[in-house]
């Protein structure tokens, strides 16, 4: 039998439709044979047969085994099924003694395996530790930016433009998403806290083959101290925004992608009692993490939503459905993971009736912050701009503005109150600010310097809600002192 005829009539077999028995014994015959094989290994690859190389091994495995670990994708991997397939793969090389330069026979079937059923050389650093970003430029040029803010090109690449579609395609099958000519722009999840934006020829150059931006967010227990050793902001700073929170002003934490505004927002919700109940909204993919455990029990009181999305219109679940939901859990807190639509109105009219939200957009300042928001809540009610801004500044008198440097370090630039004054104009008061003292290159490195410093106190509005709202004098007087003081 030709290899060809040999691959095709065994790619018929699916695992799912041989018989227990047929399975069993077929299993069973693979093994011994493969056991019998192993003492032979060396033996095995010291024939005079010239070693191959792996891309053209891919290529005919590939076929051959094509239905199984289609099969595999779809079962999510489970250890039967990913045994199943090794042992396919192992039965596959050593009956035509294929051998591969520098890889001995576990090493071959290993590497086909993770070709195949996996994310190529991708796997390890999708499911890596410390890695917050897989940007793939071209099928031979990805950068991977890691959480302490470096950026490294690696050396690895994809083997063709192809390769790299066929190994995003396989990222794509696990959310049921298809990638091809009449869809070649999308957006998916491998998994809740991996997201994957793709683009592919025609909408790239052909010698691209694809373009591809996986965010890994791992929900990270960041505590008050991490960001202070990492210079994101001091701990006057990161008191005054929890003291915020705890005593119900709603606030909204802006920025650009990999600013840091999640992490930030997930710290502070931390800082809230466990006996306040929180209601999160996330968009497609969770970000946040906030349940917590004592003793094997739930020690706080937390609801976890996403959105979803659908091609039928009447079922999809987007943001403003779930805020509507939200209202009918009795929160004391929502977290809005970010404002992106129409659900900010419904977000600002939700912090103006008594509940406490936390939420994040993107933004270049403060200040825009606030626009930025009026613009959002036109998409759902065409009113007058200084209408809507009254309600925004009303809603969220207090803005955090987050960056990421060019060093890649990440800052809290600016804290910013908007106090409403009596005849109804706005005063915008900048609490604490990030001033860079020194941004050179050496190296063909970016040196950034700077330093926090308190800029203004807070208004005497703010002052009189923060009582009204229980905080007790002492931390006030506690909040007041700071303001105004260099760092």
């Amino acid at each position: 039998m030709s290899r060809k005829n040999h691959g095709r009539n065994a790619a018929n077999i699916s695992p799912q439709v041989l018989s227990v028995s047929d399975r069993t014994s077929k299993q069973a015959g693979e093994k011994s044979h493969t056991v019998s094989m192993t003492g032979n290994q060396s033996l095995f690859f010291s024939s005079s047969e010239a070693a191959r190389e792996f891309s053209s091994v891919l290529h005919e495995v590939q076929e051959y085994i094509s239905s199984k670990y289609a099969t595999l994708i779809t079962d999510g991997g489970t250890e039967e099924v990913k045994a199943q397939v090794k042992r396919y793969i192992t039965k596959y090389i050593q009956d035509y003694r294929i051998a591969v330069s520098g890889m001995t026979q576990m090493q071959l079937v290993d590497a086909l395996y993770t070709e195949m059923a996996e994310f190529s050389f991708l796997t390890k650093y999708i499911f890596g530790v410390g890695i917050e970003e897989i940007d793939i430029n071209a099928w031979n040029d990805i950068e991977v930016q890691y959480s302490n803010g470096s950026a490294v090109k690696l050396d690895e690449h994809f083997e063709s433009p192809e390769h790299g579609i066929n190994v995003v395609r396989r990222m794509l099958h696990v959310s049921g998403m298809v990638l091809d000519n009449a869809s070649p722009a999308i957006l998916g999840h491998l998994s809740k806290n991996i997201r994957i934006a793709v683009l592919k020829t025609p909408l790239v150059d052909e010698d691209v083959g694809v373009a591809a931006s996986i965010r890994i967010v791992n929900p990270q227990s960041m505590q008050k101290d991490d960001f202070i050793r990492g210079g994101t902001a001091t701990a006057d700073m990161l008191d005054f925004l929890s003291e915020c929170l705890r005593y119900g002003v709603s606030m909204c934490v802006a920025g650009a992608t990999s600013s840091g505004k999640t992490t930030l927002a997930g710290w502070l919700l931390t800082t809230i009692p466990d006996n306040k109940r929180i209601f999160t909204i996330e968009n497609g993919s969770r970000e946040l993490a906030l349940v917590r455990k004592k003793e094997g029990k739930v020690c706080n009181s937390v609801i976890h939503t996403l959105t979803r999305d659908s091609e039928n219109e009447k079922q999809c679940i987007d943001q403003e459905i779930l805020l509507d939901m939200a209202l009918r859990f009795n929160p004391e807190y929502i977290c809005v993971g970010e404002m992106r639509g129409p659900e900010a109105y419904a977000a600002q009219e939700s912090a103006r009736t008594g509940h406490t939200v936390l939420t994040t957009i993107h933004s270049n300042s403060c200040e825009a912050t606030w626009r930025r928001m009026v613009t959002l809540c036109k998409r759902k009610y065409d009113m007058a701009d200084n209408t809507l801004m009254d309600l925004v500044t009303e809603a969220f008198p207090i803005v955090v503005f987050a960056k990421q440097l060019e060093n890649k370090q990440r800052r809290l630039m600016e804290i910013m109150e908007c106090e409403i004054l009596p005849d109804g104009s706005r005063n915008y008061r900048s609490l604490f600010q990030f001033q860079i003292t020194e941004n050179r290159m050496e190296d063909g490195k970016f040196i950034v310097n700077g330093r926090h410093r308190a800029v203004q106190g807070i208004s005497n509005s703010l002052q009189k809600r923060f009582l009204e709202n229980g905080m007790p004098e002492e931390t006030l007087k506690r909040i007041l002192k700071i303001g105004g003081a260099d760092r």
